[in-house]
């Protein structure tokens, strides 16, 4: 199975929150997903985290010690899944 592409994770992204106004060209893959950047809350984070486990098979845990960096950008996103997901 191949892994998925940060356009890929970009859609998947905006499927879940419903940001049908923004299109994939306009996430940049290096800028920040929370805060500044795409303005993602903490909700939005537990419905990518659904999303993703539904869609990739991998778990992100709120207990990460690492969770800041995984919800980084879109690049640390798509990294994640990658270096998680299981063939």
């Amino acid at each position: 199975m191949d892994q998925p592409t940060i356009e890929q994770v970009a859609e998947l992204l905006i499927e879940t929150l419903q940001l049908r106004d923004v299109g994939i060209e306009k996430i940049d893959p290096d800028e920040a997903l929370f805060g500044s950047g795409l303005g993602l809350d903490s909700i939005d984070a537990l419905e990518i985290a659904l999303a993703v486990s539904k869609t990739y098979g991998v778990t992100i845990s709120s207990e990460d010690p690492n969770i800041k960096q995984i919800f980084a950008s879109l690049r640390d996103l798509t990294q994640y899944i990658q270096d998680h997901r299981t063939p």
